[in-house]
């Protein structure tokens, strides 16, 4: 079982960036796909970032979010910068045991409690 927390959610103004984290309790955490999700209140879950052997992005925050994995500290980082109010959302991390990349988050095995982010305009 892979336990994952969140961490570096925030309040920031409109503009700014922030750096979320999520930690892996699995050391072979790098045989999983991961991906970062995020849900507003009212709204369904949405795919936001997504990484196997390269990266994928939705639309909404290509060129401006930044998906990676450190395997030195068994986390998988998301930086988001040039933030916007409609980025406001709870953020979650989720592993997929299949090494294969998906936007959704039916196919994600593992999930962590989630990260609040909130950017005022």
């Amino acid at each position: 079982q892979v336990q994952l927390v969140e961490s570096g959610g925030g309040l920031v103004q409109a503009g700014a960036s922030l750096r979320l984290s999520c930690a892996a309790s699995e050391r072979t955490f790098n045989s999983y796909a991961a991906a970062w999700f995020r849900q507003a209140p009212g709204n369904e879950r949405e795919f936001v970032a997504g990484l196997t052997w390269s990266t994928y992005y939705a639309d909404s925050v290509k060129g401006r979010f930044t998906i990676s994995r450190d395997n030195a500290t068994n986390t998988v980082n998301l930086r988001m910068n040039s933030l916007k109010p409609e980025d406001t959302a709870v953020y979650y991390c989720a592993f997929r045991r299949q090494f294969r990349g998906s936007r959704s988050p039916n196919d994600y095995d593992y999930w962590g409690r989630g990260t609040q982010v909130t950017v005022s305009s």
